[in-house]
């Protein structure tokens, strides 16, 4: 049985969700051979997938150029975008070229719509799986402009090729979509340490607060933040936040979802693996909006209604503001935890389409 997932490189989540669907996957049959297909780093994907896989360095989506994490530039998206298509009918025969030697009982993507072009030529069966899907996105950004149609035709094609897209909880809507299957929330399950981090950290009865914005880079400006009684921040080494309350969740070296589970409150930013993960570990978030993102919406209005979440104006960091949206989420305390239905539910799916014959 071999399974090959195609894993876009853009930030983190889709390497999260896809994470948690595969180790489940795998889980159920331990002989499950895997081959990942990503320009992510071999390091990165060993802190999500479990067990040994083959991984095959490839470029097959890259989402939107960004200015960070909060920002498009769309300008450079549509000229990416542009030269990638000029060429389109190569980089599909490239492709299934390379599907065709590694030769897959399933192509999962998740959600480069260029690999499932390629199953589609080698002959492969495949599958979709996402929240949303880069069709929608260029077309939210890039639909008015004179080259957009022939693009979106092509990518809209690519995504109806595959056997089955399943669209989990919670998604944008897809409407172009003749295959769609809904699935419930995918998000990996966290196990909350608490007494590590008090441990190693020495604190005490102090509430942690996880200050994580995804895989794209933004620095938020944590030495702006007010001193808060009895409040820490658990930020990334690499921000070198000088910050008397701050410390580095790097040397727990503990998984994320781990650390989700673990702390108080989450601020991030709208994102599906971020906004799932806390929902599921019953963690109030307050997030920096993001009001061009046509996903934002739904993100927000999911969580609001399942679990705990407040957006954060990044004005307000040094204001009472700030401080009082900080202690509100701390005080509303924990919710009870979102089940991750879709896991199951994809697993189902795939367990369905893939052969069990080498």
């Amino acid at each position: 049985m071999h399974l090959l997932a195609a894993i876009s490189p853009h930030g983190f989540g889709h390497l999260a969700q896809s994470a948690a669907v595969l180790n489940a996957l795998r889980a159920r049959y331990p002989e499950l051979r895997l081959t990942l297909r990503t320009a992510l780093s071999r390091a990165v994907l060993e802190r999500r997938i479990d067990g040994p896989f083959e991984l095959q360095v490839a470029t097959d989506d890259f989402g939107m150029v960004q200015h960070d994490a909060l920002e498009v530039d769309v300008e450079a998206s549509a000229q990416r975008y542009g030269g990638f298509h000029r060429q389109w009918d190569e980089r599909v025969d490239r492709v299934a070229g390379e599907l065709r030697e590694v030769a897959p009982n399933l192509v999962l993507a998740d959600i480069p719509y260029l690999t499932l072009a390629g199953a589609e030529r080698a002959g492969l069966p495949s599958a979709a799986m996402c929240c949303l899907n880069w069709a929608d996105i260029y077309r939210h950004y890039c639909g008015d402009r004179p080259e957009a149609g022939p693009i979106l035709g092509q990518m809209e094609v690519a995504y109806n090729s595959a056997d089955l897209f399943l669209r989990t909880e919670p998604s944008m809507p897809m409407g172009f979509l003749d295959n769609a299957r809904d699935i419930g929330p995918i998000m990996a399950p966290g196990r909350n340490r608490r007494p590590e981090l008090d441990h190693a950290f020495n604190t005490g009865g102090d509430k942690l607060v996880l200050v994580a914005v995804g895989g794209i880079h933004l620095r938020l400006p944590v030495e702006q933040w007010p001193r808060i009684e009895g409040v820490r921040w658990l930020v990334q080494r690499g921000w070198q936040v000088e910050h008397p309350d701050a410390i580095p969740f790097e040397d727990l070296n503990l998984p994320f979802t781990d650390l989700v589970a673990s702390c108080d409150l989450l601020i991030t930013k709208p994102g599906y693996g971020s906004f799932t993960e806390a929902a599921g570990n019953g963690i109030p978030v307050l997030y920096i909006p993001r009001p061009d993102w046509p996903e934002s919406p739904y993100l927000e209005q999911w969580l609001t209604q399942n679990g705990s979440a407040e957006p954060l104006s990044p004005q307000s960091w040094k204001s009472n503001q700030f401080r009082q949206a900080v202690l509100r989420s701390l005080q509303a305390g924990r919710h009870p935890p979102v089940p991750a239905t879709g896991i199951g539910q994809a697993v189902d799916e795939l367990e369905k389409r893939i052969a069990t014959d080498p």
